[in-house]
């Protein structure tokens, strides 16, 4: 197989196994397991954001010499400023939340279970806008190879199998059939190689924009971390299972990427 069309369909795999564990596990999942699986979640998408994102940004702009931290500055700020629209303008449900995020108006129209799959969704874009840039890269001969973008592809999927589990636990907990939560769990995931192949046929235009992009993914994700992962995870002051979680995705991705990149 292709090696750019594996890299695009490995994270998407991650998601579809994660939502299959809801075959094996109870209705529902322990909430210690729940807060160590989003910490750790969390872990790994700082450290690519950091080691596969940013870092590989600053040193494309390096000509420019002291504002070589410009490109990854804009790009980055970008990112968090879209995600927060996507946020605010998009209904959706996090798996351990009560109430709604976003417009109120035609909320009550729109059932659980797709605002559950809105919410993550809504970070799942930016994760395959990821992969898109860094393959894009490697395509057309630019500073990442198609180790760094297949370290890249595999850490999002790793993160990727505890979300899918997240997501689907929740949706079967709600009153949905297995196979009904597996569905929806997979669907959300799907998003990810299609935002990746958009970004791939744009290669043309976006690879004088690079560093900006690369840098606007980490922003994105950064975001996703900080405004709803970690919250989650360590809401009621219960911090010390998501920190060991965070700690080892975090550490996992760090040397997943300077191994294989």
């Amino acid at each position: 197989m292709n090696i750019t069309v594996l890299g695009l369909l490995i994270p998407f795999l991650g998601t579809m196994l994660g939502s299959g564990m809801v075959f094996f596990m109870q209705r529902q999942m322990r909430d210690g397991i729940q807060r160590a699986l989003l910490g750790f979640a969390a872990g790994v998408m700082i450290a690519a954001s950091v080691w596969s994102l940013l870092i590989p940004a600053m040193d494309m702009s390096e000509p420019m010499g002291r504002l070589a931290f410009l490109p990854a500055l804009v790009g980055f700020s970008l990112g968090v400023a879209f995600l927060f629209l996507l946020d605010k303008i998009t209904p959706h449900l996090h798996a351990m939340a009560k109430n709604p995020e976003g417009p109120k108006a035609g909320v009550n129209k729109i059932s659980r279970t797709m605002m559950l799959v809105f919410a993550v969704t809504l970070h799942n874009i930016p994760e395959g806008m990821a992969v898109g840039v860094v393959f894009a890269s490697f395509l057309n001969g630019g500073a990442l190879s198609s180790a760094d973008a297949l370290a890249l592809a595999i850490g999002i999927a790793i993160q990727n199998f505890p979300e899918g589990a997240i997501i689907s636990m929740p949706l079967r907990s709600e009153g949905n059939s297995k196979f009904k939560s597996f569905c929806y769990g997979t669907l959300s995931g799907a998003v990810e190689p299609l935002a990746a192949l958009v970004t791939i046929l744009l290669t043309s235009l976006i690879l004088p924009f690079l560093p900006y992009l690369l840098s606007f993914a980490a922003g994105a994700m950064v975001y996703v971390v900080v405004e709803e992962l970690l919250p989650e995870a360590s809401r009621d002051e219960k911090t010390d299972i998501c920190t060991i979680g965070f700690a080892l995705g975090f550490a996992l991705m760090m040397v997943l990427d300077v191994a294989l990149g």
